[in-house]
């Protein structure tokens, strides 16, 4: 449904319009590069005319928060979305990749580890969505390894997640960089509780992740080549717009 902005005798309506886009840029409802959409839509939203729009547009490019080439608008607001925040990278340690290591990142339909069925509540050998991800150096050093399985929910809910069951066959490279994005974006707030454990020459994190309403969303297992003190911490993630 278009949203009419009603201009007062004081502010232009494009100065209003982009407020309101300053706005969907400082939440992270429009994620640091991130495109904008297209001047059509951002006119019916608003129920204005497209010059309206552009001129709201000029006024944030001039300011700095977004830029334009061939292909639109863009956002350069810095800012703390999930995708810029190294601790919320998704899957869990791919922002700390050794130098030299080449990630591998797969998706399968399968059935998940025991334990994260459990967690997820799903029925033993009830397949789901299940992301692996793979690093280390070139000699082999810096290993880590990260299993992660999605719940029905999440599957259900984030329609860029359910795009991949039809093709997660384990054969190709998987990008789901911005998972939490994705689940922000669909009205999920993330609450995450990571748990980080001494093995005898590893180190375990098991990262659980769950909605406002307390439904299960994903579990990813973490092991990394090294040694480290135990540590458990919890942050939540609002939800986009």
């Amino acid at each position: 449904m278009a949203r009419t902005v009603h201009p007062s005798d004081h502010e232009p309506r494009y100065s209003r319009i982009a407020a309101q886009l300053l706005g969907d840029l400082r939440d992270g409802t429009i994620p640091p590069g991130e495109r904008l959409p297209g001047e059509r839509e951002l006119a019916h939203r608003f129920g204005v005319s497209r010059e309206t729009v552009r001129q709201a547009l000029n006024m944030l490019r001039r300011g700095g928060l977004v830029s334009t080439d061939r292909r639109g608008s863009h956002a350069t607001l810095p800012g703390s979305t999930a995708e810029h925040v190294p601790s919320l990278d998704f899957p869990l340690g791919a922002h700390t990749p050794e130098p030299g290591s080449v990630p591998r990142t797969t998706v399968t339909w399968e059935a998940p580890p025991p334990e994260h069925a459990h967690a997820l509540g799903l029925p033993p050998r009830l397949p789901t969505l299940v992301h692996r991800y793979e690093s280390a150096a070139a000699d082999g050093s810096g290993q880590r390894t990260a299993v992660t399985s999605f719940s029905a929910v999440a599957v259900a809910e984030v329609e860029e997640l359910a795009r991949y069951r039809d093709r997660a066959d384990g054969t190709a490279s998987a990008q789901l960089g911005r998972a939490y994005d994705w689940m922000r974006k669909a009205g999920l707030t993330l609450h995450h509780r990571d748990s980080i454990t001494q093995l005898p020459e590893s180190v375990k994190v098991t990262r659980r992740v769950h909605d406002q309403y307390h439904r299960p969303l994903e579990i990813t297992d973490l092991v990394v080549d090294a040694q480290q003190d135990a540590l458990v911490y919890e942050f939540t993630l609002p939800a986009a717009g």
